[in-house]
């Protein structure tokens, strides 16, 4: 019986697959391209910093497309974010910081952009743009630009620093804390010493070795994450914060800690990050669709009022919150003129700054 019921099924199957067989080919090509587009459409990769996830900065995007999911992933640093495109990591998006630029695009990491399918780009200042620009064409769109600068705590200092050179200052001792980076350490090392970060010389790479060796009785830690930052400037035991980034003043003044973000005379520090297509995007289409979305009026005054972080779109200040423009001097010109950017470095150039600053982590 078993044996009879089965064969009967098989023959039952061998109808239905002669009838489909015998459809119209023309319907079978449309079902078939239909099935492609499926897969095609259902979902776009994006290789991003942890926070910018929020549908906010893409709410346009959602509307646009309800049908497709976007697939967050996440990187703690730019060197991870390189490195993992390096091995043959797969997204369609990634949101790198322009120091980093130059290496994706010598490295073949990246494609151009077609300017044509960027709907906010006459809003994003072309001193912006230039640093997406690269050979001539354009690889990034910035998204967002801050500062760093010195963070302090008014009620356990007595003295206000004005400059990097006060990370220095022994009224300090055992109170501060400064960012764990090579290149970041680097920089303050040569603006306090006059250098051109970007042009130093052998002997002034170790006369910046020096400098930041002779910091260490001064510090409590090195911090790595905003959120250990806050925590420990909230707590008491930082007086004084180096290289913190806007969102950390934010945070500390709605939790009304009494904070001042300081403008050193020698300039704040300052990144530049956007979104580039890497070259072996699967999803282009709606990469640029994307990027329409991250970069409208809606997703980046969003930004500035979550944040306070400066946005790419110029028209965002219009509708930021005043207070929080006012606080982080978002439209003050004069400052954003004199602070000193990030710039696309070497490998060679990189390698020094780890290198260095290793040594200078490991003197006692």
């Amino acid at each position: 019986m078993n044996r009879l019921i089965w064969w009967k099924l098989a023959l039952v199957m061998s109808a239905i697959l002669l009838l489909a067989g015998c459809g119209n080919s023309d319907g079978d090509a449309a079902d078939s391209d239909e099935t492609a587009v499926t897969p095609d459409n259902s979902t776009l990769n994006v290789f991003e910093w942890s926070g910018y996830e929020l549908p906010e900065f893409w709410a346009q995007f959602a509307d646009q497309h309800p049908d497709t999911t976007v697939d967050f992933s996440f990187f703690g640093e730019d060197a991870e974010a390189f490195a993992k495109l390096q091995t043959g990591y797969q997204t369609d998006l990634v949101h790198p910081c322009s120091s980093w630029w130059q290496l994706y695009v010598d490295n073949g990491l990246v494609q151009p952009l077609d300017e044509s399918r960027l709907e906010n780009l006459q809003d994003i200042p072309e001193s912006l743009l230039a640093y997406g620009r690269i050979n001539g064409q354009l690889y990034f769109v910035p998204w967002e630009w801050g500062y760093e600068s010195i963070l302090v705590r008014t009620d356990k200092v007595d003295t206000i620093p004005t400059s990097w050179a006060d990370l220095w200052n022994p009224e300090y001792a055992g109170h501060v804390a400064i960012y764990d980076s090579g290149e970041t350490q680097h920089i303050v090392g040569s603006l306090v010493l006059g250098f051109d970060p970007y042009a130093t010389t052998p002997e002034q790479n170790e006369a910046i070795v020096q400098k930041l060796t002779e910091l260490k009785p001064n510090l409590l830690t090195y911090w790595t994450d905003y959120t250990e930052i806050v925590q420990l400037v909230a707590s008491g035991d930082v007086w004084i914060a180096g290289n913190a980034w806007p969102d950390t003043l934010v945070l500390l003044q709605e939790e009304g800690v009494p904070v001042e973000y300081i403008t050193p005379s020698e300039g704040r520090m300052g990144y530049v990050c956007g979104f580039g297509i890497p070259a072996s995007a699967q999803h282009v289409d709606l990469a640029y669709d994307y990027l329409n979305a991250a970069t409208s009026v809606d997703a980046t005054t969003f930004l500035i009022n979550e944040y306070g972080y400066g946005a790419a779109n110029d028209k965002a200040i219009a509708g930021a919150d005043p207070d929080t423009v006012e606080l982080l001097q978002l439209n003050d010109s004069a400052i954003l003129q004199s602070t000193v950017f990030y710039e696309s470095v070497t490998p060679e150039q990189r390698e020094v700054f780890v290198s260095n600053w290793d040594r200078v982590k490991a003197a006692p």
